[in-house]
């Protein structure tokens, strides 16, 4: 298992809440505006932001030119599908919804990296899968009525997390020889092009100047997600192993129900309140530390039995 570092921490606790908060902006964001332009639009005004924390950082921008291949991969996988079928799920569904079904990506994660990756479970991480499933379905037991008539837009939401769990395992074990700001900025700026691409030719008959409310719900989205929260994610992700990445971040839905529910006016039930104890599960289940002897003995035996990535061995839940 692996400990968080302070730092690491920190950006989760960040991550945590812009994300979680970002459900209910972004459906009043698209309710009454075109969503793929409103998508569009949020990465190209993000973009100078997360240029300029680069720079600050002074994180170098230069991807080598054998990369680009693998890292237009790790674009399709990470954000393209994602933010595609997620904003059109927003707009379909309820912000609560939305954010439910988009992070069922845990569980496809976990069922990815065991099938495809020859990184098979631990007990405690599919506790942690099990509860976070278990988490989503009561999540979902007031919502099952509500989306037998907007099957298009469930569709969409699960398709979005199967994809972006893959690209999530992609992304721990990518060969792309560059700093992982450098690698989120250069796949904010590929999927900028494709979204304005799509937003052009499906919706430039709707566009139309943004009133306030759209305005700051974009510009929400183009400091706090495109400036901060991607490149945020693509460092944890790169840093911790992919159910660790994945489990850590199970708080984002509850808040975003939660957030919905004050904010949108969206019911919340007991099972909510549940769900929100099974997340705690989730997490603790991949981040609490093992006792040193167990993790001493789990070590020894990854090496003896795992595969290795770069020279370096699997743990049995499929860590690095």
């Amino acid at each position: 298992m692996h400990v968080l570092t302070r730092r690491q921490l920190g950006i989760l606790v960040v991550l945590t809440l812009v994300w979680g908060l970002n459900w209910p902006v972004m459906k009043l964001g698209v309710s009454n505006y075109p969503p793929l332009t409103f998508r569009a639009l949020s990465m190209w005004i993000g973009l100078p932001v997360l240029a300029l924390g680069l720079v600050v950082l002074k994180v170098p921008f230069r991807i080598p030119r054998s990369a680009w291949r693998e890292l237009v991969w790790l674009a399709a996988t990470n954000m393209f599908v994602w933010h595609i079928c997620i904003i059109f799920a927003v707009r379909t569904l309820s912000s609560g919804r939305a954010a439910i079904l988009g992070y069922t990506m845990p569980i496809f994660s976990a069922v990815i990296g065991a099938l495809f990756y020859a990184s098979p479970l631990g007990r405690r991480a599919w506790t942690g899968v099990s509860a976070a499933a278990l988490g989503v379905l009561l999540l979902l037991w007031h919502e099952l009525t509500g989306m037998a008539g907007r099957p298009v837009g469930v569709l969409l939401a699960l398709v979005a997390a199967a994809f972006w769990a893959l690209g999530t395992q992609e992304l721990r074990r990518t060969r792309v020889e560059a700093p992982a700001l450098a690698i989120s900025f250069w796949m904010t700026v590929l999927t900028a092009v494709l979204m304005g691409v799509l937003a052009w030719t499906f919706e430039s008959p709707q566009w139309t100047p943004p009133d306030a409310t759209v305005t700051w719900t974009i510009l929400f989205n183009a400091v706090l997600i495109f400036g901060f929260a991607h490149a945020a994610w693509t460092t944890l992700a790169r840093d911790l192993p992919p159910v660790a990445s994945t489990l850590s971040v199970m708080m984002i839905p509850v808040l975003g129900v939660f957030s919905g529910a004050l904010w949108l006016g969206e019911a919340v039930h007991w099972q909510d309140w549940v769900a929100v104890g099974l997340m705690m599960v989730a997490i603790a289940s991949v981040l609490w530390p093992v006792r040193a002897r167990v993790a001493g003995r789990e070590a020894v035996g990854s090496r003896n039995t795992e595969p290795h990535v770069r020279g370096t061995p699997h743990s049995p839940d499929g860590s690095l």
